[in-house]
């Protein structure tokens, strides 16, 4: 069965509407990352700590603050 036209221009409006989406979304993500990255290296790193290794643990602190959380809210 061979597709109408209106199905045609929609399915075309839809990959346009999705892709400029993505190209939106990979901008801020990529913008936000910038920031945290800046941010992190400027305050949140200690003596010859890169970004990664300080998010990595800021990330294993903030889970053993939770962690403690929970057991002290038991």
């Amino acid at each position: 069965m061979a597709k109408s036209k209106l199905v045609k221009a929609n399915e075309k409006i839809a990959r346009q509407v999705t892709g400029a989406f993505d190209k939106i979304e990979n901008a801020v993500v990529g913008g936000y990352t910038k920031i945290e990255d800046a941010f992190v290296d400027q305050y949140l790193t200690q003596d010859g700590e890169t970004v990664a290794q300080a998010k990595e643990r800021l990330r294993q602190e903030q889970a053993q603050r939770e962690k403690e959380a929970r057991d002290a809210h038991r």
